[in-house]
């Protein structure tokens, strides 16, 4: 495996993460069983790549100096 990319983009950080806050929701006896994990993650990807890809935008107006 020699291409790497952020954290935030990886698939499977998502899931466990939506899987851990599935599981922490469930203890704290919030009722979740007709929630599919695999949407919410692919969900929360889409929204997460939205989000950075503004900040590079906003970023790059915000910038003071060029690119080479």
């Amino acid at each position: 495996m020699s291409d790497s990319k952020p954290w935030y983009l990886s698939r499977t950080i998502w899931a466990s993460m939506v899987t851990i806050a599935a599981a922490a929701a469930s203890m704290l006896g919030y009722p979740l069983g007709d929630i599919d994990s695999s949407a919410v993650s692919d969900e929360l990807l889409r929204v997460i790549t939205a989000i950075s890809g503004l900040i590079a935008i906003f970023g790059r107006v915000q910038a003071r100096s060029l690119i080479r």
